[in-house]
């Protein structure tokens, strides 16, 4: 096992969830004080999950030997209009769980890590299929009603 690419994969991981966690929790706030307390809080609760992983992962890289890192978040923009976020957020979720399979392979001797991946992976593709099915529906029913159902 190369104890040293699990705990890079999962530094990687920790740092960049964090930082998407903290967008998912502000825009959820955004939404609650535009009135969208569902959708608000679906990303609060987001947020609380993403943390979740993040926590998981550190304990691993931990379990590891490895040294947990505190690494520099990126400013990102803070998007008020709920149906562009959902766009921007699935445009970040597509590229993510591509990227999540090939990390994999790359642990796939390390079947903890492996296994914990796996996992937020599958947490990974139903925020992807929440995002999908947002978007369809929004196409299906338009705008002002999805909106509506966000309240």
């Amino acid at each position: 096992m190369e104890t040293k690419k699990s705990i890079e994969a999962l530094q990687f991981f920790v740092t960049h969830l964090a930082e998407g966690a903290i967008v998912h929790k502000q825009q959820g706030m955004i939404f609650k004080s535009q009135g969208f307390t569902k959708l608000g809080q679906k990303y609060i609760d987001h947020f609380n999950e993403e943390m979740g992983w993040v926590e998981k992962f550190t304990e691993r890289i931990l379990d590891l030997g490895g040294d947990v890192k505190f690494e520099g978040m990126k400013s990102r923009d803070l998007i008020c209009d709920p149906i562009e976020y959902v766009k921007a957020d699935l445009a970040i979720q597509e590229p993510g769980v591509e990227m999540l399979m090939k990390c994999m392979e790359g642990v796939k001797d390390d079947p903890t890590t492996y296994d914990l991946l796996k996992d937020y992976l599958k947490d990974e593709e139903e925020d992807l299929y929440w995002s999908q099915g947002a978007l369809e529906l929004i196409e299906k029913i338009g705008t002002q009603n999805w909106l509506l159902l966000q309240l």
